[in-house]
């Protein structure tokens, strides 16, 4: 039995995905530090309303109780510096983090639109540098602004040592809003997962030990096994050490993490991404494509650069919309039961059923469709997580399936922000794209610079990621990107070979975060970091 992480240490954003737990709404605040006594005043005002991984109580369990508002704190390696870390501490964080986003752009793919120059002006334009980052997940909007009232209250008592930070852009061009705001894609006043062109996100995060849920949601979300010996369904748990410093990991090593160990020891690092989203020219591309293609239908299209249809179902096991909507109803209707059956004696069967459906929608992988007949080669999620892909069918090639992937993986975090109503490119609408791992090079980076902006892995030479490579646009607006959707063996299909793709989404801004466990908040609060 795997021993459970010590939840009350590690910060709630680190096991919890906040929107999956009701929280569709979410303000995210950044602070700079003038002063190292203010700035851990402030900082200790804050550690008692952050939000641990503590599970919440339900009719069935113990636990603490849910907020109305769940908040979290990170750190820039300018605000460690800013703090007062010591100098030993500092230099013992990984060089992907000192250099910060900015710095590592580069291999980011930020470049052209997305060029460090267009970014919003509190990444770029402030003579004072990003230093804390505090983001509030809430139940609901009141809950959203009495957080925000309350910690606006402690920012004024830590006096002028401690600045908030304007610069975001928002609606009408406004770029000197106080923070960001992001909100779950409301249907008819109800949130829904979907992002603004119009797929359901946020399916398939990744599963790992030590948080006390049922092992059976590894299934598609762990890594797979090959069946091997007490590892039903083929599939585990990821190594909580991926994801959570001071862990073993997939190498079964402990990630490299600053000193002293209680410093890094249940923390984690954070990418912290502002892309916008060119809704407009996704939607004209998706059509004038469906006109050139054999089945002439857009969904087929959005489907085959994803790998999802746009209600999450994948390609690789529905290939036909039809199937997929079927399976997706059938989902949901084994959601719903489930929800209603918690606490009674129906809920193992009920939870039983819904974990059997999950499997199909997370727990596929690509061994029977290599060449990319169903699910293209360089669609997004099998670039993002290739699973076994990358074994091309050779058996045996590595004694643990995935083994390319498993190391690789990332926790995804945020929600969209603006409105896409207009279907337009200039409006203020995209996603806040957070990753939190335990590496930013090995696991973040590599992924965006090797598998998004790059396909030499895949055999696909340079050919970038569909929606979210950086492709190149001259002066006309044509776009260099491209993609095969390749034949179909036995069909009588032909391949297709999309052209000219524009870039469709583009950063806005960002940093690099590391969240301390509450032992290191306290430390940092204190001012006691020894490294001796």
């Amino acid at each position: 039995m795997t021993a459970l992480l010590s939840l009350n240490d590690i910060q709630g954003n680190i096991v919890k995905g906040y929107g999956r737990f009701g929280f569709p709404f979410a303000r995210y605040i950044f602070y700079s530090v003038r002063d190292a006594a203010a700035g851990r005043n402030f900082v200790s005002s804050l550690i008692p309303l952050i939000t641990t991984s503590v599970p919440w109580k339900t009719k069935e369990s113990g636990g603490v109780v849910k907020p109305e508002a769940a908040i979290n704190i990170a750190f820039t390696y300018q605000g460690l510096k800013n703090l007062g870390l010591p100098r030993e501490s500092l230099q013992s964080f990984p060089d992907d983090f000192a250099m910060g986003m900015r710095g590592r752009r580069d291999i980011l793919g930020d470049d052209g639109k997305s060029a460090p120059e267009n970014w919003d002006p509190i990444w770029n334009k402030n003579t004072e540098q990003v230093a804390i980052f505090v983001g509030i997940n809430g139940q609901t909007k009141n809950a959203i602004e009495n957080a925000y009232a309350l910690i606006q209250k402690k920012l004024y008592e830590a006096g002028e040592g401690v600045l908030q930070l304007a610069g975001h852009t928002g609606d009408g061009g406004v770029n000197n809003l106080p923070y960001q705001d992001a909100s779950a894609v409301f249907e008819n006043g109800t949130p829904t997962a979907k992002e603004h062109f119009g797929y359901t996100d946020g399916i398939g995060e990744p599963f790992f030990k030590g948080t006390g849920e049922n092992p059976a949601y590894a299934m598609g979300s762990g890594k797979p096994t090959g069946h091997a010996p007490n590892t039903p369904f083929g599939w585990e748990a990821l190594e909580p050490g991926e994801f959570i410093l001071g862990h073993r990991d997939e190498a079964r090593e402990l990630p490299l993490a600053p000193s002293p160990h209680l410093l890094g020891h249940n923390g984690t690092f954070m990418v912290y991404r502002k892309l916008h989203q060119n809704v407009g020219s996704f939607k004209k591309y998706i059509q004038e494509e469906a006109k050139k293609h054999e089945d002439k239908d857009e969904e087929v299209i959005a489907a085959k650069f994803a790998g999802r249809w746009r209600s999450g179902a994948p390609l690789a096991s529905f290939p036909t919309k039809a199937a997929a909507d079927a399976f997706m109803t059938e989902v949901d209707d084994a959601k719903q039961k489930l929800r209603k059956a918690r606490g009674t004696v129906e809920e193992v069967m009920a939870e039983a059923r819904y974990i059997t459906l999950l499997s199909k929608l997370v727990g596929f992988d690509y061994t029977d469709d290599l060449e990319g007949g169903r699910c293209p080669v360089g669609a997004h999620i099998r670039r993002a997580n290739p699973r076994s892909a990358l074994e091309f069918g050779v058996k045996g090639a590595f004694n643990t399936p995935g083994a390319l992937s498993n190391r690789r993986r990332i926790l995804r975090r945020g929600l969209p922000y603006g409105n896409a109503a207009d279907k337009t490119d200039t409006g203020n609408h995209g996603i806040i794209f957070m990753v939190l791992a335990a590496s930013i090079s090995r696991q973040f980076e590599f992924v965006q610079q090797q598998w998004i902006n790059y396909g030499n892995d895949f055999k696909l030479a340079n050919e970038k990621d569909p929606i979210i490579g950086n492709h190149h646009v001259d002066k006309s607006g044509k776009g260099n990107g491209r993609m095969i959707f390749p034949a179909r063996p036995k069909t009588g299909r032909s391949p297709h070979f999309c052209r000219h793709m524009p870039r469709f989404v583009e950063t806005r801004g960002g940093e690099y975060f590391f969240i301390p466990s509450m032992t290191a908040l306290q430390m940092i609060a204190d001012g006691t970091v020894d490294p001796t």
